[in-house]
């Protein structure tokens, strides 16, 4: 994988939002705005894409995208139930039509027997009400787990809702 794939990505998703006349918007944790930064590289982009959050820590989740405090305390911020709330919060204050949500265990520290390192949940979010999560599994080194989130997000978004 590369810049040219998220690239190739970027650009067929800010097409299709364009044709659409859509917005998308993300919650990022593990990937610290590489979603974000990944649709902004591309020049025009402004108009499918106004505002993205970084919520790395679970206070950022409740402060910016109204994560449940309970729902961090009893399910942890990698979990169905976090992004679940992070995306619906993004789509909210973002007020877009489109919201993807990502969190998850880069490495090399903070993987364990039930969430292990390359651990990462996504959630994806639309202005009809639809919600969907999905967790996935990645191997290598925390750039590569970060990179492949980064790509499984945007392609996802591009093959299953737009």
């Amino acid at each position: 994988m590369s810049e040219k794939l998220l690239r190739q990505l970027s650009i067929a998703v800010g097409n299709k939002l364009k044709e659409r006349a859509a917005w998308v918007t993300c919650a990022e944790s593990c990937t610290g705005g590489w979603v974000a930064k990944t649709l902004t590289d591309i020049a025009g982009s402004s108009a499918y894409f106004d505002r993205g959050f970084v919520t790395y820590s679970n206070q950022a989740k409740h402060d910016l995208l109204g994560v449940k405090e309970n729902t961090l305390a009893n399910y942890g911020a990698v979990s169905e139930n976090v992004v679940q709330e992070m995306a619906l919060g993004a789509l909210r204050e973002a007020n877009a039509d489109f919201a993807i949500a990502i969190s998850g265990i880069a490495g090399p520290d903070g993987g364990c027997a039930k969430k292990p390192v390359g651990t990462v949940w996504f959630a994806f979010a639309t202005h009809e009400g639809l919600v969907v999560a999905n967790k996935q599994f990645f191997e290598g080194d925390r750039d590569a787990v970060r990179l492949q989130a980064t790509v499984f997000a945007l392609q996802t978004l591009l093959d299953d809702f737009l």
